[in-house]
C-alpha cells in the first residue's frame, strides 16, 4: 500500500458520514446507499431469495456457479444489509464463478441475540435440505459477520450437522468482551472503528446476555472441529487482535488455519479495491482460497 493511497482511504473513512455507534435507524440507509451506490460488473446478476425463512440476496455470475458461498455482511449487529454486501460478495463470485448467498439476518437492537444465529443456521440447514452438499459450501463474513460466519460453524457442531468445506473472514469481530489488546493499542491508527462504538452495539446485541458465550464470541471458544480457515485482517485495525487469537485458537485445535495481515490497512479494507492494491490482492488470495476448498465439489 502505498503512502498516498493509505492516507487517501484513511481520509475517506475519518470523513465519510458514518457513525458506528449512531442511531441505527439513520445509520442503515446511510450504510446501505453507499454501499449500493455503484452497480454490480454486467455479468453479475442478483435475485430475492428465502432459505428456511431467512431472506437472502443470490450473487450469481452470467456463466453459472460451482459451489456456494454463504455470506454474513457486516455491521456490528445492527447495520448492514445482504443487498448492501453484494458488491463484495461479486469480488468473489467473479474470481470464482461460485455462486454467492448474502443474509439478511436481523438485526439487533430490535432482535439481539441469539436471533443472528438462529437466522444464520437456519440459511446453512436450508441449504443442506436443499440438498446442497457441505463440502460445496463455503461460509464467509465481514467485520461483525465474519464473527457470526465463525458463530455458525460452533452452532453447526452443536447440532450436529456437517461442517462445510472451508471458511473465510475479513476482520472479524469475534471478542464481544471487549478484551483484544488492540482495542487501546491501535486506537490511534484506526479510522474506522472505535472501542466507544464497538461498546454501544454489543450491548445492542447482548441485551444482557453473556458476552463470553462461545456463540458470541468465538475469539474465546474451542474451535475444535471445524473446517479449514483463511482470516484477512489489517494492522491498522482496533479489532487486529481477534484475527490473532482466532489463529492461535485454530492452530491449538488443529485446524488448517491462514492467517494474512496486511500493514497499515484498515478495517474490512477488502472493499476497496479501486482505492489500494492490497484490497485486490487480499481478494484474489480470498477467492483462490474458496476454489481449492472447492475444488472437485458436487454442484449444488
Amino acid at each position: 500500500m502505498t503512502r498516498a493511497q493509505s492516507e487517501a482511504l484513511s481520509r475517506m473513512l475519518r470523513e465519510g458520514p458514518l457513525d458506528l455507534g449512531g442511531e441505527p435507524a439513520v445509520q442503515r440507509p446511510l450504510l446501505d446507499g453507499l454501499l449500493t451506490a455503484h452497480p454490480l460488473p454486467d455479468d453479475v446478476r442478483t435475485s430475492d431469495g428465502v432459505l428456511s425463512g431467512v431472506p437472502v440476496v443470490e450473487v450469481e455470475h452470467a456463466d453459472g456457479a460451482h459451489g456456494t458461498v454463504l455470506f454474513f455482511h457486516g455491521g456490528a449487529y445492527a447495520i448492514g444489509s445482504a443487498r448492501g454486501a453484494a458488491g463484495m460478495l461479486a469480488e468473489i463470485v467473479t474470481r470464482t464463478g461460485v455462486r454467492g448467498i448474502s443474509v439478511e439476518y436481523r438485526l439487533a437492537p430490535e432482535h439481539p441475540y441469539p436471533a443472528a444465529v438462529h437466522d444464520a443456521l437456519a440459511a446453512y440447514r436450508g441449504l443442506l435440505d436443499q440438498g446442497v452438499a457441505p463440502g460445496s459450501i463455503v461460509v464467509a463474513g465481514e467485520s461483525a459477520g465474519g464473527g457470526l460466519a465463525l458463530a455458525l460453524l460452533l452452532a453447526a457442531r452443536a447440532a450436529g450437522l456437517p461442517q462445510p468445506a472451508a471458511a473465510f473472514v475479513f476482520s472479524p469481530w469475534a471478542d464481544l468482551t471487549l478484551s483484544g489488546s488492540t482495542l487501546g493499542s491501535k486506537a490511534e491508527q484506526d479510522p474506522a472503528l472505535s472501542s466507544a462504538a464497538l461498546r454501544t452495539r454489543a450491548a445492542d446485541y447482548l441485551a444482557g446476555s453473556d458476552p463470553a458465550d462461545p456463540l458470541v464470541s468465538p475469539a474465546l471458544a474451542d474451535l475444535t472441529g471445524l473446517p479449514p480457515l483463511l482470516l484477512q485482517c489489517g494492522s491498522a485495525e482496533i479489532l487486529l487482535a481477534d484475527a490473532l487469537r482466532l489463529a492461535v485458537r485454530a492452530a491449538e485445535a488443529d485446524i488448517a488455519v491462514e492467517l494474512a495481515v496486511t500493514p497499515h490497512a484498515p478495517h474490512v479494507f477488502q472493499g476497496f479495491p479501486a482505492v489500494v492494491d492490497e484490497a485486490v490482492v487480499a481478494l484474489d488470495d480470498a477467492a483462490a482460497f474458496v476454489s481449492r476448498h472447492l475444488h472437485g465439489a458436487a454442484r449444488p
